[in-house]
């Protein structure tokens, strides 16, 4: 039987019909929460309530692409919740399958089963990774954290690419600025959690924020954002850094995807890119990255990190033991001849002292390369301030300002993102993540392949980020004590089977040779 559709006004405002919601609301049996746009059922199952696929704003079409996102429409009846919201538009990658869809601007909340408005929850706000340029909250079902913590979890999609970092001349003469539609996207949903999450059992004077890799990026700038400012009392940072470029920067590389989509003319540059069909937006080459020095960043999130000038919340940052590794398989199979000529062109004059700190072995095999390379990426920071010893250097800033606890994820024989026969991933980028969101893979699941010690692990994980989420603290990592590295310059290096301990800051340093790479 067809839907019933039904269009009315209500509060001088256009309230539209749901698709699903006459089944939704035959459906007595799912939890339900009021939002301000209207009432949203979701699914109980485990132990947990979840509401997936809830709109935090207009979907950003037609004359709202490029533009700050605006309020969701709101509805009648009940809308279903129990499917994830449509994935913001994407090139296929391990982290999911090609998107072209713009209607993109949901979130998910999940809390313990039974909780009821106004019974003032922490809430942990998770921001997923890839670059600016992939990713979905669909990778992270928060279940595991909300079943063993007792917390609230958000996971928020955003808009990516060239649809969320695109600057251009003719964009920025529009609201005096462009470029950080994903970042207004981000604020946009830390927005609504805090009108609305109280009514999911929520408290929005506890939310901490967290993300990883570029949710790592966007939790740094959202210290300092002053549309940020308020709406977070803790923060998290893994695997990030505060990336980011100048509005030159990036209206130069706006300037030529423009050109190279037809849209030359700066007199119509603006109207003749929102024209243009997402698919081939999808497949623009743009540099994705924060855009600072404008209303929305004034400053640099490294330079105000730096100097003191951010929200002076509570901090979790920590990184990977092996970081490069994900990035370094290119380089299996390749010889001494290629490994040092990919140094030369990298580090030119100081190529000899690179090589004599990462030399060709003797027992060199086909993955040598890759290791080595891995290596350098980790230690030095080269991609984009991730790892090894800028994590380090940001750690140690951080701390200076404010109390901040420090981690590495050291468990390095644990399975890797996707099997490559007789390849070590180490502890890589985002090795960590399947330990605290069962669900995330790349393609090939992880979490379910993990060992007894393994499993140990993800349970001393979760719940020292749950205890960090609830009391700012994240109080151990099984039987080990993790207290601030602001106070003892020691980092919790997170191991398997219950064996996590602390490390002293200069063993760390030693571990990543950052006496060579901070001199």
């Amino acid at each position: 039987m067809r839907n019933r559709i039904v269009v009315v006004m209500l509060a001088g405002a256009l309230v539209l019909p749901v698709v699903g919601a006459t089944a939704a609301a035959a459906d007595r049996r799912g939890p339900v929460a009021r939002t301000e746009s209207g009432v949203v059922r979701g699914a109980a199952a485990g132990g947990v309530d979840s509401f997936l696929g809830v709109p935090y704003a207009r979907p950003p079409v037609g004359e709202l692409r490029w533009r700050p996102p605006q309020p969701a429409q709101r509805w009648a009846g009940v809308r279903d919740a129990v499917a994830y919201g449509n994935r913001c538009p994407a090139a296929a990658s391990t982290n999911g399958p090609r998107s072209e869809t713009e209607d993109c601007l949901y979130l998910n909340v999940q809390r313990p089963a039974g909780v009821h408005s106004g019974q003032k929850l922490p809430v942990y706000f998770w921001i997923h990774g890839g670059g600016l340029q992939n990713g979905s909250s669909n990778q992270h079902d928060g279940s595991l954290v909300v079943r063993r913590t007792g917390v609230v979890v958000v996971t928020i999609n955003y808009r990516l690419g060239a649809f969320g970092f695109l600057a251009h001349p003719a964009l920025t003469a529009e609201a005096g600025q462009s470029g950080n539609y994903g970042l207004f996207d981000q604020q946009a949903a830390l927005r609504w959690v805090h009108r609305n999450i109280a009514a999911f059992g929520g408290d929005p004077r506890r939310v901490t924020i967290g993300g990883e890799s570029a949710g790592g990026w966007s939790v740094c700038a959202h210290l300092s954002a002053p549309g940020s400012q308020g709406l977070f009392a803790a923060a998290m940072i893994q695997s990030g850094s505060c990336a980011n470029q100048t509005l030159a920067e990036a209206e130069a590389g706006g300037t030529t995807a423009a050109q190279a989509l037809g849209c030359a003319d700066p007199a119509t540059a603006a109207a003749c890119l929102r024209a243009v069909p997402a698919g081939r937006l999808v497949d623009t080459g743009v540099t994705a990255r924060f855009v600072s020095g404008v209303p929305a960043l004034p400053r640099n999130p490294d330079t105000a990190v730096r100097t003191g000038a951010f929200a002076r919340v509570p901090i979790v940052i920590g990184a990977t033991r092996d970081e490069g590794r994900t990035f370094a398989q290119g380089f299996i199979g390749q010889n001494r001849d290629q490994y040092e000529g990919f140094v030369r062109a990298t580090f030119g004059a100081r190529a000899d002292a690179v090589l004599a700190r990462y030399p060709w072995p003797a027992d060199a095999d086909t993955f040598t390369a890759a290791y080595l390379a891995g290596a350098i990426f980790t230690d030095s920071g080269l991609l984009a301030g991730i790892g090894g010893c800028a994590n380090r250097e940001l750690t140690r800033v951080l701390a200076g300002y404010t109390r901040t606890y420090a981690y590495e994820f050291a468990h390095r024989t644990g399975p890797g993102l996707t099997p490559i026969p007789g390849y070590v991933w180490g502890a890589g980028h985002a090795a960590e993540l399947a330990y605290v969101w069962p669900s995330f893979d790349n393609g090939t699941p992880i979490a379910p392949t993990f060992d007894a010690a393994e499993r140990r692990l993800a349970a001393d994980m979760v719940d020292a980020w749950g205890a960090f989420v609830r009391d700012t603290r994240p109080g151990s990592a099984g039987p080990a004590r993790w207290p601030s590295f602001s106070r003892t310059a020691q980092t919790m290096s997170l191991r398997a089977g219950g064996h996590s301990r602390l490390v002293s800051d200069s063993d760390l340093g030693a571990e990543h040779n950052c006496d060579f790479w901070t001199a």
